[in-house]
């Protein structure tokens, strides 16, 4: 070979050395390459996933209210200024109506957490209670509240003393001693009590 062939050589050597390392250096430094003339995008690390914050509504609470009456006093009121009545044949913080019971005379259910405001003048507690078929119902001084399926209107209190066991929820949260006892039941309340309604 002759020495000026071999100093092409090296010279030439050198020169694709250098063209490589800056073509290295150039394809780090650019986000996208060429191959055959084809422009591909660089290769990305996926995008971090964010869950997205787990936002859950509160469950819609529940006002009772309560209105006054000459003869009765004051008493409790649902949705729509029903009146609320109490079973005497509940105990605390257990409902004894179903079935049949709970459709004549259908509990004050809420969402379970719901907030519970009473009316001013209520001196007991509001809470709920876990009914048999899961649903949470509304109790007053630990007894469980209920409509009447009987009262079409707001102030209507058809379901009073219904058979001997039946009584508006009053305000105060406790039945007078009478009302609450099975000897104020007339023999036909009492036997329309054992159906239950």
């Amino acid at each position: 070979m002759r020495p000026n062939s071999r100093w092409l050589s090296l010279a030439g050597l050198a020169v694709g050395v250098a063209l490589f390392a800056s073509a290295c250096s150039s394809a780090a430094a650019t986000p996208a390459s060429t191959i055959a003339g084809v422009t591909e995008a660089p290769a990305t690390a996926a995008p971090a996933v964010t869950a997205a914050p787990v936002v859950t509504a509160a469950p819609a609470g529940i006002t009772i209210g309560s209105t006054a009456d000459a003869t009765l006093g004051a008493y409790l009121t649902g949705q729509n200024g029903m009146t609320l009545y109490f079973f005497t044949k509940d105990t605390a913080d257990t409902s004894n109506c179903s079935g049949t019971c709970a459709t004549n005379w259908p509990p004050l259910t809420v969402p379970a957490g719901a907030a519970i405001t009473g009316p001013s003048g209520a001196t007991m507690a509001f809470a709920t209670i876990t009914r048999a078929d899961g649903t949470m119902q509304v109790t007053y001084n630990h007894m469980p509240l209920y409509y009447f399926a009987g009262d079409s209107k707001a102030g209507d209190t058809t379901g009073q003393g219904k058979s001997g066991i039946w009584f508006v929820a009053p305000l105060s949260g406790v039945l007078a001693p009478d009302a609450a006892s099975p000897a104020a039941a007339t023999p036909a309340a009492k036997a329309t009590a054992a159906s239950g309604y």
